[in-house]
């Protein structure tokens, strides 16, 4: 019979603000992650003192905020009205304290309610903050949360305003590093959301005219939409709308209060179900709701009165009210689109018989595709798919929290001992494997009915869940994890097509990613190093006594399931793929895909030069 565990008054403990969000960081900023992700913690934690710079914004005071990054150190300062000086400790120390209390100074606030800069001061290792209004200014310095340097009120000749200075704790976040690719992307979406509003990062501007129009002329090509954007604006809503020439699946920006909700929700189902009922009521035809969607890119922002969000970090709107007397959250948004787009549509016959067509267009593919998908979904089921090619996690199954969706994560894998190290050493809550058999077929310049046609894309995209919206993608992250030779750079090469061939928003959303593994283990009696490169397999070597061990890994095979484990946990390396917005997505398969056979063999041979250039100098 097994011991009673004794429990007495020694086992109560009581924490306090700071302990508790370095013990549970995950309940205050969702994943920690390294940076290679757009929501990983350390982009949380500027969103969060960004966050109350916007509110200044948005409440009338001050119209540019600015950002300095450089060796992982992060500044933010903007003009706004500054934070009480008597209480500039108590607002970044002292939980359920903040002026978001107060529906008088904050109406539509997007911070934390009194929580965000607490998270941020608790989890970094140096954090500053300094408030200046009337003249005077008051300055507080933390380490790890702790108050470790308190100024006195004095004078000052500064403009008013807050600055906030933090340094990510590297005991928290591993080998973390901002991307400045990610930051840029918030900004802008920061600046579309605020027009008028200048945000300077390392010196760079931003600054929308259009707002959400901006966003989607910047997010597509200028050449591929079918129509000139629909641009719709209300006291408490923005639209922007457009179909896309070459896109399958439907794409979608929405936020609330000036926050990127980047899972959706109230608002967003609401759009789409008020989008196809206008576009219904407008032609007098009862289309398909998948047809008028199909190839749509859409923005909304809408204003609500306390908003509730599914989690912490405010991802997906939870609210079905917009407060304040206001309708529902689905009525008003119909109502707006009932009457605005239908009185656009009226308007602009052009629009309008593009929209027509586009929609006819899909309803003829759609009832050509009917019965290959049939078989395909068929051809899914046979290959019993969660047991063969599929190893999935238990996120899905409903008994784990829905935060940690966040973190689920697929590995597309080559070969059956590359998906069995994978899969026996995953951390089975939230990482799936999926196995690819032989390379894939190269999709360039194909339609969507190969999707259904090939046995692997199609498994494949029936893992991902992936055929009719975005909405429904069951990981955040996809990996693909291939051997670091020719082969398995072509087998990438060959999945990234695929992928921005029929379903480029998972990358332009910063789902893709390619897995990091280790080229080489230097070991002798008592450490070893797993090791990236040849800089850190020579870094490696010096830090060892005697002559070590050199293991070159040729393939993910060859990595022991007691290995793989730690190159795909918490110190996993993962390099996200990023599409470069001066770049079309037809430009780059046109080049790397295409039969532009001599101007890719003289990339290869630059490219391989600077290699070996690189190799002669670290020898």
């Amino acid at each position: 019979m097994a011991k009673e565990t004794q429990y007495t008054e020694e086992n109560i403990r009581s924490l306090d603000w700071k302990e508790h969000i370095r013990m549970r960081p995950g309940m205050y900023i969702g994943k920690l992650g390294d940076g290679s992700s757009p929501d990983d913690g350390i982009y949380i934690l500027l969103k969060e003192v960004l966050d109350n710079c916007i509110d200044e914004f948005v409440m009338g005071a001050g119209k540019t905020i600015e950002i300095a990054i450089k060796d992982n150190k992060v500044s933010v300062r903007d003009y706004g009205r500054g934070i009480p000086l008597g209480k500039v400790v108590d607002v970044v120390s002292k939980m359920n304290t903040g002026g978001k209390y107060d529906s008088r100074a904050f109406k539509k606030s997007v911070g934390l309610n009194g929580v965000g800069t607490k998270a941020v001061n608790a989890l970094s290792s140096t954090f500053r903050v300094e408030s200046v209004r009337d003249n005077q200014t008051a300055t507080a310095e933390f380490e790890f949360g702790n108050l470790t340097q308190q100024d006195p009120i004095a004078d000052s000749s500064k403009r008013r305003g807050t600055k906030v200075l933090f340094i990510p704790d590297n005991g928290i976040f591993k080998h973390y590093k901002y991307r400045l690719e990610y930051v840029e992307r918030m900004i802008r979406n920061y600046v579309y959301l605020n027009p008028g509003l200048t945000i300077d990062l390392n010196g760079v501007k931003f600054f929308s005219n259009n707002g959400l129009k901006d966003l989607l002329e910047d997010q597509t090509n200028a050449a591929d939409l079918l129509y000139p954007i629909i641009h719709l604006q209300g006291e408490d809503i923005e639209v922007a709308i457009t179909h896309s020439r070459s896109q399958y699946s439907e794409e979608y920006h929405s936020f609330v209060n000036g926050q990127h909700t980047t899972q959706g929700g109230t608002h967003q189902a609401a759009f789409r179900e008020a989008l196809v009922k206008t576009i219904r009521e407008h032609f007098g035809k009862n289309f398909d709701a998948s047809d008028i969607r199909k190839s749509i890119i859409s923005a909304i922002s809408i204003k609500v009165m306390e908003p509730v969000f599914e989690s912490q970090t405010k991802t997906k709107l939870g609210s079905t009210e917009m407060g304040g007397g206001m309708p529902s959250v689905r009525s008003y948004i119909n109502d707006f689109l009932g009457t605005q787009l239908d009185n656009y549509l009226h308007k602009n016959a052009e629009t309008t018989e593009a929209i027509r067509r586009k929609i006819l267009q899909a309803e003829k593919e759609r009832k050509e595709l009917s019965g290959i998908r049939k078989l395909a979904r068929e051809r899914a089921k046979k290959a019993s798919l969660h047991n063969k090619k599929l190893r999935d996690c238990r996120v899905h199954l409903g008994d784990l929290k829905k935060d940690r969706r966040l973190e689920s994560t697929i590995f597309i894998t080559e070969g059956d001992s590359a998906s069995g190290s994978i899969t026996k050493s995953r951390d089975v809550d939230t990482q799936a494997v999926f196995s690819l058999r032989g390379k894939p077929l190269n999709t360039y310049g194909m339609t969507k009915k190969i999707v259904y046609e090939n046995e692997e894309f199609n498994l494949l995209q029936a893992a991902l869940n992936i055929e009719d919206s975005m909405e429904d993608l069951r990981y955040n992250n996809i990996v693909i994890a291939t051997d670091a030779d020719v082969d398995g750079m072509h087998i990438r090469l060959l999945l990234i097509t695929f992928f921005l061939q029929f379903f480029p928003e998972l990358i332009k959303e910063g789902h893709l990613y390619i897995l990091q593994t280790p080229l080489f283990r230097v070991r002798d009696k008592k450490q070893t190093f797993y090791c990236y490169s040849e800089q850190e397999k020579q870094e490696a070597i010096k830090k060892l006594a005697g002559k070590p061990e050199i293991t070159r890994f040729k393939g993910l095979g060859e990595i022991s399931p007691d290995e793989f484990k730690f190159f795909i946990g918490e110190d996993i390396r993962l390099d996200p793929v990023m599409l470069d917005k001066a770049t079309t997505t037809e430009e780059l398969l046109e080049f790397y895909m295409g039969k532009n056979t001599l101007d890719r063999q003289k990339f290869i041979i630059d490219n391989l030069k600077v290699e070996l250039d690189v190799a002669e100098e670290i020898v």
